[in-house]
């Protein structure tokens, strides 16, 4: 089974475990990167499973009128929040490769009552959009997940017009990881066998055209995963959980998390990876030739 495939299943059972803000653990979780208790008040309970890493909606200079795209979606927390900001006059799209991913958003837009957002079935690296149609993208700890992840930076500049801005919260390598850590698939699920360094997410961003780019550790503990009910990673089911189906049919199903578990009991994933915040901005010149600063005092940048 392809990495892809067994994300693609992780998610499908995330989307249906009914986690939520209801839960406290859960909503103690985005409170650790980044939500405030008064944003997640703004949207249903469903929309919030834990499953992040940052808040990029607090990054993204989002502006009302704009278009805006989450990759990977999931139930539609930062879709919802970008809604809010671009107003009616803008529209917040979601694109999530997980049906049941897209089937809890929709459920989600509808008790939000949002009019202007919109979700598509799609890989992060078949983005089904025109040509320079976004002004903006945003995403959620999942770039970590993807294979390719050029293909994903080569995408967004694609979608974005000229001016338009990526804004991201995702983990990002400090350190090589010890052969056990990225060897592992169960770590690679748990949003840290996938993860690049940050230089070369640098290096791939300004390789797909972008100008700027600043990525920027953003402090946050990662143990906090452990606050929602023995969550050890951004991806990482809870013990109450139904198991990820193994590529090694030999073993049980059920040592699926048992093996994440284990793993960040023997490391600190403080030490290897961080939760960054990058922010990456598409000019009409080379990245050579751009030398126009962007001021994002979210990220320690003023003009």
């Amino acid at each position: 089974m392809s990495i892809e495939k067994i994300v693609q299943s992780k998610y499908g059972e995330m989307a249906t475990s009914g986690r939520s803000s209801e839960h406290s653990g859960v909503k103690a979780v985005a409170e650790a990167f980044g939500y405030s208790a008064e944003q997640l008040a703004l949207i249903p309970a469903e929309a919030n499973m834990g499953l992040s890493c940052g808040n990029p909606t607090a990054f993204a200079s989002l502006k009302p009128g704009e278009v805006v795209v989450d990759l990977g979606s999931g139930g539609g927390l930062d879709v919802l929040l970008a809604a809010q900001k671009v107003g009616t006059t803008g529209r917040a799209i979601g694109i999530d490769m997980t049906p049941e991913m897209i089937a809890l958003a929709e459920r989600n837009r509808e008790r939000a009552g949002a009019t202007n957002v919109e979700y598509h079935l799609a890989r992060i690296d078949q983005l089904p959009l025109s040509d320079a149609s976004v002004d903006c993208v945003i995403s959620n700890c999942v770039i970590n997940l993807a294979s390719d992840k050029q293909a994903v930076f080569n995408e967004v500049a694609r979608v974005l017009k000229p001016g338009g801005r990526l804004a991201v919260s995702d983990i990002a390598l400090k350190r090589d990881l010890p052969a056990e850590l990225s060897d592992s698939l169960a770590a690679y699920v748990g949003c840290v066998a996938g993860a690049i360094s940050i230089d070369d997410y640098r290096a791939g961003l300004k390789a797909a055209g972008f100008g700027q780019v600043e990525i920027v550790d953003a402090g946050s503990d990662l143990n906090a995963y452990a606050l929602a009910d023995g969550q050890s990673g951004c991806c990482a089911p809870g013990p109450s959980e139904s198991a990820l189906p193994l590529v090694d049919a030999g073993q049980t199903s059920g040592a699926f998390p048992e093996e994440l578990r284990a793993l960040m009991t023997r490391y600190n994933v403080n030490d290897y990876a961080a939760s960054v915040k990058v922010f990456a901005l598409k000019t009409s010149e080379s990245p050579a030739e751009s030398a126009t600063p962007c001021c994002q005092p979210a990220l320690g940048k003023c003009c």
